[in-house]
């Protein structure tokens, strides 16, 4: 299963959306809380090339984007490949 990391904060709608998401699919994450850690939210706005909302998802270490993108990949049948590998 691949590695999941989700930057989020407790009352963004879009991020329960993805963590509910990811869980349908039984795939474990490690969810990164940023809305009291300025260094997080730096460190997530870095990786996520410059992109300030929530969530900002990564599976491997690749930038996915938020839960848009994340539900398009499993609309178009990618995100089951991407989370198996």
């Amino acid at each position: 299963m691949a590695t999941v990391e989700i930057y989020t904060s407790p009352t963004c709608g879009f991020c329960h959306a993805a963590k509910r998401l990811l869980t349908t699919k039984g795939a474990g994450f490690a969810e990164i809380d940023v809305s009291r850690d300025a260094a997080q939210k730096q460190a997530m706005m870095q990786r996520a090339n410059g992109r300030r909302t929530v969530p900002q998802i990564f599976i491997d270490g690749q930038h996915v984007g938020g839960f848009d993108e994340l539900n398009a990949l499993e609309r178009a049948g990618k995100l089951d490949p991407m989370l198996a590998a």
